[in-house]
């Protein structure tokens, strides 16, 4: 299909198919599990053709992706100042986001286990980029390979520690939760730091 060009996304009409083929493919998450959907049933259920949805995205993991960024934006980044530096109370507001995404995700799926390693990748990836960017925004004159590795241990720990809460019944409310880690977060380990008792 060489010389068509993609779809303007700035035009009404393509924001709405996108949006059409979004809503069908949700529709499609809650009454099937996500291996078993195919482009086929996307089209069907948004009542497009198959040329349609390729113009806006290469297969059903693009989709896929573009919802988690979508969801992502909407439910974790919209929800912490991202210009600003990474502070104690940005970091709870990340952990109580991250409950909340996993359990509206939780409720999305039919099965949410099917789709919870691609959202894993999904979510670490970014969240990793806004950890880094909020850490360089409190030192920009620090090496900037340790901030790297200090985005990806955040990241990923506060991920897990989300994720577990999520996966274990969501005994406490996300704002315990984030104020039970947090003084591992900012504190250590008390076995690595003799200091905190």
């Amino acid at each position: 299909m060489a010389g068509i060009l993609p779809p303007n996304p700035n035009d009404p009409r393509v924001i709405r198919t996108r949006q059409l083929i979004l809503d069908a493919f949700i529709r499609q998450l809650n009454i099937m599990d996500f291996n078993s959907i195919t482009v086929g049933d996307i089209t069907k259920a948004a009542t497009i053709n198959r040329t349609t949805f390729y113009a806006h995205f290469q297969d059903k993991y693009a989709l896929f992706e573009a919802f988690l960024l979508d969801a992502f934006t909407n439910m974790v980044l919209h929800k912490v100042d991202a210009t600003g530096p990474l502070t104690e109370k940005t970091l709870q507001e990340l952990i109580v986001a991250l409950c909340n995404y996993h359990e509206t995700s939780d409720r999305c799926f039919k099965r949410y286990d099917s789709v919870a390693l691609l959202l894993e990748e999904n979510i670490k990836l970014h969240l990793e980029k806004l950890i880094l960017q909020l850490i360089s925004e409190s030192d920009s004159a620090a090496d900037s390979k340790p901030l790297a590795t200090a985005a990806t241990l955040l990241s990923w720990s506060l991920y897990g520690v989300t994720y577990r809460w999520n996966v274990e019944g969501r005994a406490e409310s996300p704002s315990e939760l984030a104020e039970r880690v947090m003084p591992l977060i900012t504190g250590g380990f008390p076995m690595f730091n003799p200091q905190v008792s």
